[in-house]
């Protein structure tokens, strides 16, 4: 029986670092989504995916509310990013709309996002 990869989500997943990021802001490219925007750059050298997600505190004043969409949008990407079929892609998920969405429609944006980074990336 063939061993599944866990659905986890370890730091060595999660984008880091002055470099990698201002990195990412130049050279990334883009795309929104409803809901979201974001930015990817691949062949960064790395063997696994990295992401970064984002609330602008300017959208929700409130830390809570900022958080409970930061938690979504990385459970959401837990979930699904099996289906991103590329390597050493880094990703940056920016929220972008001042209503909080539900768990569905972000899980859905997320979807998105990530078959379109396939589509650009193959």
């Amino acid at each position: 029986m063939e061993a599944q990869a866990p659905n986890t989500l370890p730091k060595t997943e999660r984008l880091c670092g002055k470099i990698s990021i201002s990195n990412l802001l130049a050279k990334g490219k883009h795309g929104s989504v409803e809901g979201m925007r974001y930015l990817f750059v691949s062949d960064t050298g790395n063997e696994g995916n990295r992401i970064m997600v984002s609330v602008p505190k300017k959208l929700f004043k409130r830390a809570v509310k900022r958080n409970l969409l930061k938690r979504r949008i990385r459970e959401s990407y837990r979930k699904q990013k099996h289906i991103l079929a590329a390597t050493g892609v880094d990703v940056l998920f920016m929220y972008s709309t001042k209503e909080v969405l539900s768990y569905e429609a972000i899980y859905a944006a997320v979807g998105q996002i990530i078959a379109k980074i396939n589509e650009r990336v193959s």
